[in-house]
């Protein structure tokens, strides 16, 4: 008895639903982290994070804004269906951040500091994948 495979080009349900609470997290973490590093004093930070305080302030400033947009970036697209294609866009941007945060932990001698940055790398990708490949979302007609 023979056992044919059919080949699937619809996602399951699961997926879907899977990009939608993985891009509602890194959404809320990333443009709360952005909103966190721009309006609280940077002595406060620097005492929480003691990287904050050893970097210039338009360093500080620039990695939050990325935080922030990419947050954004990585839901409304898809929530709105209005360029959704830019949530791919934005999850790679993600991506690319937390690798450059890895990248300046490492030179810190902060490796301990860097399992979280490769857990949101690979949700970032998995976002990009899936809205790319596997479950995009159709633009507004």
């Amino acid at each position: 008895m023979t056992t044919a495979i059919t080949g699937s080009t619809s996602p399951s349900k699961t997926l879907p639903a899977s990009l939608w609470l993985v891009q509602a997290l890194l959404g809320v973490l990333f443009a709360g982290t952005g909103l966190w590093k721009l309006l609280t004093p940077v002595a406060a930070l620097a005492a929480m994070i003691p990287w904050t305080g050893q970097v210039p302030v338009a360093f500080l400033y620039t990695t939050a804004l990325f935080d922030l947009l990419g947050g954004i970036g990585v839901v409304l697209p898809s929530l709105t269906r209005i360029k959704p294609g830019l949530t791919v866009l934005a999850a790679l941007g993600c991506a690319a951040l937390q690798v450059s945060a890895i990248l300046f932990h490492l030179s810190r001698g902060e490796a301990a500091n860097t399992p979280f940055n490769f857990l949101l790398v690979g949700l970032s990708l998995f976002v990009a994948w899936g809205r790319r490949s596997r479950a995009p979302i159709q633009p507004r007609s």
